[in-house]
């Protein structure tokens, strides 16, 4: 009697308050979750009826955790999108340019090379080079556009006396091979040690002197690590080793170069993990600018100590050992400040050759990193496997917005545009940082507010009919629960 006595305006009303109520909640909702990252519901479903249904509260280490994130984002100084020259980049000649030759691609994009320029510009120039004909030439050749006109000005500068910076640009570019880039650093280096012993001499008599030895020496410290390169592409790893320390404990304070990153993959291929710990002892530091290369290092020496016995079955049903939650954490730190490694890491993305340039916690930086390290993760034994199962967690822990951070000062939201830059778009799709789901409730409290509304508008439209389709419908369920209780009572 009661629904026949219901009027259509009733149904209106009723569906129209119900569309307005969860209209309000999706905003409320909405903006919860822009503001703090997570819903309004399932926050408090979590914090107050989890622990009365007998659930843990787990939100003390996660305060820890962001409080320490936090702390470590106030000691970062360090310009969020610093672009940086790579420790392992290749030679244009013999690797850059044979790519060219074969696919008819481009692998180095304008901007790369530009900052290239200017890096020579910097390291290998200085204001007094006008008093020295052959380095007069190379001043005008780092600043060349043409790479013809850059060689040609190279074997100029050669004619007049033994150049070193002209050897350089020389096994840089003109070198088909690594072999005969190598030979060419031998002579910039004898070139480079008589030019460095001349201006240690005469350091002191002015500035003028000063910045002459300066670019001497950044001249030799190249040279001498780019011939420590050649011999660990040449398969000299072992003397590869040994020509980067020496250059570390003779130049201590170049810590710019990141001579250390060589050290490590050349470590790495040797499988000398205790040589590799020492180093990371020593640059893992909190004070020190980080590195994919220092994370994920990091992250497979941890891993390489479980990894080859880890199974996700068996740690789902005893929980995890301190071993392997010493792992996991390593991943996790290390997929925070760089999350575009594991796809290259598992290949479920590509690689192309890595720039010349990289910006930290960039898609350039993760390709760099990839390419010269895939091959030290395959060689560990379940690190693969162990970093498939758990890579994708990191993003669970990480606060929303993404300027809280959490071990790491907050992802650069600039790193996707300057990446565009550094790499060849034309044939690599550019990986960018993933995109934090909507919560359940804010898509369930959407599709109400959706479908009341609906109702509300046929309501509005097609009273009559509405009206018997809701009648016809608490009827059905009527009929429904008496008929069930009817037969469980026959059943009793």
């Amino acid at each position: 009697m009661f629904l026949n006595t219901l009027t259509p305006k009733f149904y209106v009303a009723l569906t129209g308050t119900s569309s307005l109520i969860s209209g309000l909640i999706l905003i409320f909702e909405w903006w919860y979750f822009r503001k703090y990252g997570t819903s309004f519901i399932e926050q408090v479903s979590v914090s107050h009826l989890r622990p009365l249904l007998g659930g843990v509260d787990s939100s003390s280490p996660s305060n820890s955790n962001t409080s320490n994130g936090e702390a470590d984002s106030n000691r970062q100084s360090v310009s969020e999108c610093k672009v940086w020259r790579n420790p392992l980049n290749l030679f244009r000649g013999a690797e850059y340019n044979r790519y060219t030759w074969v696919t008819g691609r481009e692998p180095l994009t304008y901007y790369d090379m530009n900052l290239s320029a200017q890096d020579h510009q910097t390291f290998f120039t200085c204001d007094s080079d006008h008093l020295r004909p052959a380095d007069a030439i190379m001043q005008k050749a780092w600043r060349e556009r043409n790479p013809q006109a850059r060689i040609s000005a190279a074997h100029e500068a050669l004619e007049l006396e033994d150049c070193a910076t002209a050897y350089i640009l020389l096994a840089e570019e003109e070198a088909t091979t690594i072999m005969e880039a190598e030979r060419l650093f031998k002579q910039a280096l004898k070139a480079g040690e008589s030019c460095y012993r001349r201006s240690q001499q005469l350091q002191h008599h002015g500035t003028q002197y000063e910045a002459q030895h300066r670019r001497d020496t950044n001249v030799l410290v190249y040279i001498k690590r780019r011939l420590a390169m050649c011999s660990r592409k040449l398969g000299r790893t072992r003397e590869a080793v040994k020509m980067m320390r020496d250059l570390m404990k003779e130049f201590p304070l170049l810590s710019m170069f990141n001579i250390h990153e060589n050290l490590l993959e050349s470590l790495l291929e040797l499988q000398n993990y205790a040589d590799v710990q020492a180093v990371l002892a020593k640059y893992d530091d909190i004070s020190l600018p980080k590195s994919a290369t220092i994370c994920y290092t990091a992250a497979l020496l941890k891993a390489r100590a479980v990894s080859d016995k880890f199974s996700p079955e068996a740690a789902s049903r005893r929980g995890l050992s301190t071993a392997e939650m010493n792992a996991v954490e390593a991943i996790h730190r290390a997929v925070e400040f760089n999350p575009h490694v594991p796809k290259y890491l598992l290949e479920m993305k590509s690689l192309i050759l890595p720039p010349e340039h990289i910006l930290k916690r960039g898609d350039s930086e993760a390709i760099a990193y990839a390419f010269f390290h895939l091959q030290h993760w395959k060689r560990v034994e379940g690190a693969l496997n162990l970093l498939h199962c758990t890579w994708e967690g990191t993003f669970r822990m990480i606060p929303y917005p993404l300027e809280k951070g959490h071990l790491f000062y907050p992802y650069p939201i600039c790193t996707e545009t300057a990446d565009r830059e550094l790499l060849p778009t034309v044939f690599h799709e550019v990986s960018v940082y993933p995109k934090k789901e909507l919560p359940f409730f804010i898509l369930f409290t959407a599709g109400l507010c959706s479908f009341t509304a609906m109702l509300a508008l046929l309501t509005h439209q097609f009273p009559e009919l509405m009206g018997v389709f809701a009648k016809a419908v608490s009827t059905h369920t009527h009929t429904h629960t008496h008929t069930h209780t009817h037969t469980h009572t026959l059943s009793i």
